[in-house]
């Protein structure tokens, strides 16, 4: 397995781990936002599961892409056991950070008209735009498609498909003050009087602790920054030091609740979040809980197995593992991201994982 990539793996599940999380992770700057870029395609090379020769509307675009390429039809009849083809909505959503030129990202692809599947088919080159009428070209999606539902083979992802040649600048300008947005999921006026006061003490720390507060907070979800005025010049450093204070998501004072983002691979913990007793089979992997904790003897030694660890938990019996102890697991079996989070996903529908699983923003 590869080794785990996780920009938090233990998430301040314990006061001694507190620093794992910073500001950046729960907050973004206000007029950040995700963008979506949109587009429609070809895919070729379909094995006869394409829309066939009597869909104009793929037939058409097909007959100009022939012409563009110096291999014009006479007549759309030429056309009409291009089988092979489909016609696709392009799809592409852009971080809130943004994109420069020559960004990569992943491409959606789905059917149009009456195309079976997309399996082992090709994207030709598609203009992607902003959701307007005539909106501007900011890339362009091409590549192998890839089938993530076997049961839905209509829909696809190009992986790195989509090449940036427009940048998308969403981090707005620093002008004296700026604010600062909590993800809705941590929303609260705990949460918010929280954050204000770890930046206010971390920054203040360092300088005159005298000094006026830089973070105020404005709502349950806002907090306001001033930029003291001899860090104007230099304010990304500012910006910086802001973004990487030290934050323990258990002080915002919310319920039990794991937050998940599949892109980065980071896993977000709040309050005291609790697993059952429950076996967890992945891949090649076996977890179980053991309830008590197992005491080795001469007869029946505890042997260390490279497919299988013990989820430990408290003396109580009646008490139930912590989700700590599973990733301590994780750890010790170098669990990569994607498998961690697909355990998470999969001890919430068994009803083992006590708490409100969010994955990319969505319920689990």
């Amino acid at each position: 397995m590869n080794r785990i990539c996780l920009t938090l793996l233990t998430l301040c599940l314990a006061a001694s781990i507190a620093g794992a999380s910073t500001v950046r992770d729960f907050v973004r700057f206000r007029g950040q936002g995700e963008s979506v870029l949109q587009g429609l395609g070809l895919v070729v090379g379909l094995n006869g599961t394409g829309d066939g020769g009597d869909e104009i509307a793929t037939i058409r675009p097909l007959a100009e892409l022939l012409r563009r390429n110096e291999m014009p039809v006479s007549s759309l009849e030429e056309l009409a056991n291009a089988n092979s083809v489909a016609l696709v909505m392009v799809t592409c959503t852009i971080p809130r950070a943004g994109a420069q030129v020559d960004d990569t990202f992943d491409a959606k692809v789905s059917v149009l008209n009456s195309a079976s599947s997309l399996r082992g088919g090709e994207l030709y080159i598609a203009p992607l735009t902003d959701p307007r009428p005539g909106g501007a070209v900011y890339a362009f999606a091409q590549g192998s498609i890839v089938i993530e539902d076997e049961e839905v083979p209509t829909v696809g992802v190009v992986p790195r498909g989509v090449r940036m040649v427009r940048p998308i600048q969403t981090t707005p300008s620093i002008d004296g003050a700026f604010d600062l947005i909590l993800d809705a999921w941590y929303a609260g006026w705990t949460s918010t009087s929280y954050i204000a006061s770890q930046i206010n003490d971390s920054y203040h720390l360092d300088t005159n602790p005298a000094a006026e507060r830089i973070a105020k907070v404005i709502d349950d979800r806002t907090v306001r920054l001033t930029v003291p005025p001899e860090e104007r010049e230099t304010f990304a450093a500012f910006i910086s030091e802001v973004m990487q204070t030290p934050i323990n998501p258990r002080q915002f004072g919310l319920p039990a609740m794991v937050v998940a983002n599949t892109r980065t691979g980071s896993i977000v913990v709040t309050g005291s979040v609790r697993l059952s007793p429950t076996v967890i089979t992945h891949n090649d992997l076996v977890l179980t809980t053991t309830l008590p904790t197992p005491v080795p003897t001469p007869a029946a030694p505890l042997i260390e197995n490279a497919r299988w660890a013990p989820i430990e938990t408290e003396a109580d019996e009646n008490d139930a593992a912590r989700l700590d102890d599973l990733l301590a697991a994780f750890k010790q079996l170098d669990i990569d991201a994607r498998s961690q989070i697909q355990i998470l996903k999969d001890l919430h529908r068994s009803g083992s994982l006590h708490a409100r699983l969010i994955i990319d923003g969505a319920e689990g």
